[in-house]
């Protein structure tokens, strides 16, 4: 598993202010631009215990996340309970259209992460004409909703297309990901031009902004594909209770803190002076790699104590290294077998290689077969690709013991760009300016 017992965060503003978002004009009547067919499910959550319509007050300010700052929030943010991830193809081939898009989007999302609705509404404006938000969050906390942005390989160029005048500006770091070992990746499950992760405590409220957001996209996007999370997999507070993955382990130990600034300038954020000429557009932003990786639950259930920890060289009560008493206590990397997986994923055994984690278990019925189609929704953040995910995931796919109970059926990787400044900056301005 791509380095489950990676490093950790915990919560910061990232340099946020908390400016108020502005409201996006309403829709004329005829040409509604985005309002289309509703794309996108409602997720068993909180109800409405109230109409909040229009520009009414937001709710409390202290489950709200500052939208705008000079990274995007979602990254280093402490981890929410819940997940929606989506991952779009663009449909349109107007660079204006998508530009336009991305504006709407921002919008938007500054809006709901403040816990205030889209647009008028969804009861405000116009009877004739369908409401700007689809309503389910009414009444709802903003829930520490973040939404972060991504854009993927293929915007840039596809089938040798340079789709939006913008081939040469692609960043060396955004690769194409390799294959790795054990590698079973489904094309449905993979890829995106653009991605959204919404993180909140509600379900309910993470479900409402991907939904909303692909409902404005309506004929200029298409939902590729999505994935809904739960039991994040790594805590981002390291002073927090170290949340256990569907093996029932104790996972993130080690992750990258939000408050260590040192350790997220070296490890995370890009810099000024990264990638020079085309990547120069991403200081200040980030590199997603998100992996689907299937458990073999049955399997797993039916190994013996000793074998599981063996396997991951921790206890399962306590979480402590082989070897150690307490959770975060040293490792002693020598005292496991040489396939454990703390020590393959440990900074030590890989050069030094940290990245930033925000996992999340997930669930989805089953496979036709019986058996429960469950794992974890694996999520990292990074400075460069290349020096982090692939080498740390080669090591390990190549040699983790762990590789007998999982496998890697989704793929994608995504430019992460930098944070929203104010009112009049938007999502991906730094790349089309």
């Amino acid at each position: 598993m791509a380095a489950l017992e990676s490093e950790e965060t915990t919560r910061t503003t990232e340099g946020a202010r908390d400016v108020p978002a502005r409201a996006p004009s309403r829709r004329a009547l005829i040409g509604w631009g985005g309002a289309g067919l509703a794309l996108g499910a409602v997720a068993a959550g909180g109800t409405a215990a109230a109409l909040n319509t229009g520009d009414a007050p937001a709710p409390a300010a202290e489950s709200a996340v500052p939208f705008h700052g000079a990274h995007q929030a979602g990254i280093a943010t402490a981890v929410q309970d819940r997940l929606h991830f989506a991952a779009f193809d663009v449909t349109t081939d107007d660079r204006q259209a998508l530009i336009d898009l991305l504006k709407e989007w921002t919008a938007a999302a500054a809006r709901m992460t403040a816990g205030r609705p889209v647009g008028d509404g969804a009861v405000g404006g116009l009877a004739e004409a369908p409401p700007d938000d689809t309503g389910e969050a009414l009444g709802l906390q903003p829930s520490r909703l973040t939404l972060t942005f991504g854009i993927g390989p293929t915007l840039f160029e596809k089938d040798g297309k340079d789709r939006f005048g913008i081939k040469d500006r692609r960043p060396e770091a955004l690769i194409d990901l390799p294959k790795f070992p054990g590698d079973n990746l489904e094309k449905a499950r993979s890829g995106g031009d653009l991605c959204v992760q919404a993180c909140a405590d509600d379900p309910q409220v993470a479900v409402h902004a991907i939904r909303n957001l692909a409902r404005i996209g309506f004929g200029k996007v298409a939902v590729r594909w999505s994935q809904l999370g739960f039991g994040k997999t790594s805590s981002t507070t390291p002073d927090a209770h170290t949340p256990r993955n569907m093996f029932g382990f104790k996972d993130g130990t080690r992750n990258i803190a939000g408050t260590d600034t040192a350790a997220l300038d070296k490890h995370v954020w890009v810099g000024k002076k990264d990638d020079k000429g085309a990547g120069a557009w991403m200081a200040g932003g980030s590199y997603l790699v998100a992996r689907r990786i299937r458990m073999h639950i049955e399997t797993w259930d039916r190994t013996s104590l000793q074998e599981q920890e063996d396997v991951f060289g921790r206890s399962k009560g306590e979480g402590a290294p082989a070897g150690r008493k307490r959770e975060f206590d040293a490792p002693h990397l020598k005292a496991m077998l040489p396939t454990a997986h703390v020590r393959l994923a440990h900074p030590d055994s890989n050069g030094g290689i940290r990245i930033l984690r925000r996992g999340y278990s997930f669930t989805d019925g089953t496979d036709g077969l019986g058996r429960l189609d469950a794992g974890l929704f694996f999520l990292a953040y990074q400075r460069d690709v290349r020096d982090g995910f692939v080498p740390l995931q080669k090591n390990l796919a190549r040699h983790d013991a762990l590789n007998e109970y999982i496998q890697h059926v989704g793929s994608a990787v995504f430019a992460v760009p930098p944070g929203v400044r104010d009112t009049d900056d938007w999502w991906g301005r730094t790349l089309f300016a």
